[in-house]
């Protein structure tokens, strides 16, 4: 692993844990085992390297999700659920191991750094974008599709609630608010996805 990749993953880390402006190049340089010297070799800035890490964790959990088992699932509908079952596997004691850090960055970034707003945006909506595809087969497999509902709009809304879900169990440093919010996400999909009288009152869990 080469010097730029360890301090990649040292920031991911580190800043999901300590936030981005309390996370200092020291500490970064102590963490992935590199020297400062390095440090600057790499990244000109703490700030560039937050854009460098910001579309690492893009890349990095693109492939996670790109490779679960849940795409195989026949139905799009049940690939979406899919999506949040392996949400819901991921929630764990540790708020630093299961928050994102686009959305931890962009809140520190989003009136300071702009090009460390705008890498952070990449991540969260292109992450966004890889469920559009099978929420619009599944609007587009209903009768009558909701009207004003997007594929689109449907996506976002899923990152919207995970990302509030993310700073409440921060706030209360309670995991269960990010697993109680998966399943009422869930539940609002079903009604959504699934219209029948019986659908929208259980869940999947």
């Amino acid at each position: 692993m080469t010097a730029r990749d360890k301090l990649l993953d040292a920031a991911v880390a580190i800043v999901r844990t300590r936030g981005l402006h309390a996370t200092t190049v020291d500490d970064l340089c102590a963490s992935a085992g590199v020297t400062k010297g390095a440090f600057f070799h790499h990244f000109e800035s703490k700030e560039a390297l937050a854009v460098a890490a910001a579309g690492h964790w893009g890349t990095t959990t693109a492939a996670l999700f790109a490779a679960a088992g849940f795409h195989d699932l026949p139905d799009p509908a049940e690939r979406v659920f899919g999506y949040l079952d392996l949400r819901a596997t991921m929630v764990s004691d540790d708020p630093a191991e299961f928050t994102c850090l686009a959305g931890t960055m962009v809140q520190e970034a989003f009136a300071t750094a702009p090009n460390v707003r705008d890498a952070c945006a990449a991540a969260i909506f292109d992450h966004a974008a890889t469920l559009e595809a099978d929420l619009a087969a599944a609007l587009n497999a209903l009768a009558e599709p909701p009207v004003g509902v997007t594929a689109r709009s449907l996506a976002v809304h899923t990152q919207t609630v995970l990302q509030g879900a993310f700073i409440l169990a921060k706030a209360a440093n309670d995991p269960a608010i990010l697993a109680d919010s998966i399943e009422h996400l869930r539940r609002y999909l079903r009604c959504v996805l699934d219209p029948r009288p019986d659908q929208g009152a259980t869940s999947d869990a």
